[in-house]
């Protein structure tokens, strides 16, 4: 899912990623949290990728998943992880912050 169209060559975006298993409650609540969170918070642009590890297990190698649901900020780098529902909005801030330039 992307929010925003990326322009070819542009640098800063913030790109989330979220971990899932299926539709448990937990991941239906993770992806609910964070959808409010980036149209409260984040403003354009930005993209978010939802990967079902129940469709695509080997994906979770990549950012060393151990627990799920798990939000990924890919870019801009380092890479940064909030394990949960992300029910707990300061700290997914704090994780996907990018220097006080996420507010609307």
């Amino acid at each position: 899912m992307t929010k925003s169209a990326a322009v070819s060559g542009e640098t800063s975006i913030l790109k989330l990623r979220l971990y899932v298993a299926g539709q448990t409650p937990k991941s239906i609540m993770a992806l609910s949290n964070l959808k409010k969170i980036c149209d409260a918070h984040i403003g354009d642009p930005y993209e978010l990728e939802v990967v079902d590890l129940l469709e695509n297990p080997k994906l979770s190698e990549e950012d060393e998943i151990l627990a799920i649901p798990t939000l990924v900020r890919k870019h801009p780098k380092p890479v940064k992880k909030v394990v949960g529902d992300l029910s707990n909005i300061e700290e997914v801030l704090a994780q996907i912050s990018l220097g006080g330039g996420l507010n609307k």
